[in-house]
């Protein structure tokens, strides 16, 4: 099943739900047709569309919005945190190609703050699903809850078939003593290859995805940092703010410290291409992200048990 069968499926069994874009239709080209009235089209209005949303949720109703990562969670930032933050409304956001999904556009147009910006809002909880397998064992449950979300949607097909979803828990691929990989959304299926090039070299290698980053599975965090020698976080998302953030957070709160190597974007927006260009440019192909991970572990006595 994919996203748009799913949420189909989903507001036939529940009338609450609302359907809305932001003349973004990628993602629900046949929600009209099956939905009839319970979808509204704002046209490229994203602010008016959470404004629509949060006075849809105060009564009744649960809207799943739809619009490009970018404008949804940076052009509509003031009424996500407004109206659907403050008020706690179970307002669903949907964002379409995030991260290096959106690779052929410039900054303008590339989503690399949007975790930052929505776990920054109080009540809002934020998701990276790894692929279209995890997107959908994720959704029913998001839907479900009665918190705001942002979605960061990925519905490219992946090669592993995931665990099912429960919220505030990370799935726990592997554990390794020597180094543990942690990951989330589209980078996840790179992540995995890295690590079977990693073992190759006879390393012990743990991967974790954090398909919830907000709430965030600290006890994963925390035991992949007692367990392993050199933990790395691998985003498609700006340094500051993402992945690389919880862990550091996650290890100050508990007074824990550990070697974390990150593999993020730093202080600029990514080079437009095609994707697979993209990620040979920026170094996030299996081979570059393992090859980068081995020339940090095998530093003199950084990663020693001495």
């Amino acid at each position: 099943m994919n996203y748009e069968a799913l949420l189909i499926q989903t507001a036939l069994a529940d009338e609450r739900i609302i359907v809305m874009t932001a003349e973004n239709r990628a993602l629900v080209k046949n929600i009209p047709a099956a939905l009839g009235n319970r979808f509204i089209d704002t046209g490229i209005t994203e602010q008016t569309m959470i404004g629509m949303a949060a006075g849809l949720a105060l009564r009744g109703r649960i809207p799943i919005v739809h619009a490009l990562a970018p404008f949804l969670t940076m052009r509509a930032f003031e009424f996500i945190r407004t109206d659907v933050g403050i008020a706690n409304l179970p307002v669903k956001l949907s964002g379409y190609i995030p991260g290096f999904l959106s690779d052929g556009n410039g900054p303008t147009h590339q989503a690399i703050e949007d975790i930052a910006l929505m776990r920054g809002i109080p009540n809002m909880e934020v998701f990276a699903p790894a692929d279209e397998d995890d997107l959908v064992k994720m959704l029913p449950a998001i839907w479900g809850s009665n918190a705001p979300a942002y979605v960061r949607v990925n519905h490219k097909a992946g090669t592993f078939i995931h665990a099912a979803f429960e919220p505030g828990k990370a799935e726990v691929i592997a554990t390794g003593s020597d180094i543990t990989l942690l990951v989330y959304g589209f980078l996840f299926d790179n992540a995995l290859h890295a690590k079977e090039i990693l073992e190759q070299q006879g390393l012990s290698v743990g991967l974790i995805n954090m398909r919830t980053l907000k709430p965030a599975d600290e006890q994963a965090i925390i035991q992949s940092a007692l367990n392993s020698r050199l933990l790395i976080s691998i985003e498609d998302h700006l340094n500051s703010g993402g992945l690389y953030t919880i862990i550091a957070e996650t290890l100050l709160r508990n007074r824990l410290s550990a070697h974390v190597f990150p593999l993020a974007i730093h202080e600029r927006w990514f080079k437009p291409a095609l994707l697979a260009e993209v990620l040979e440019f920026e170094g996030f192909t299996p081979e570059k992200i393992a090859e980068k991970i081995l020339n940090e572990f095998q530093q003199p006595k950084k990663y020693s048990n001495a």
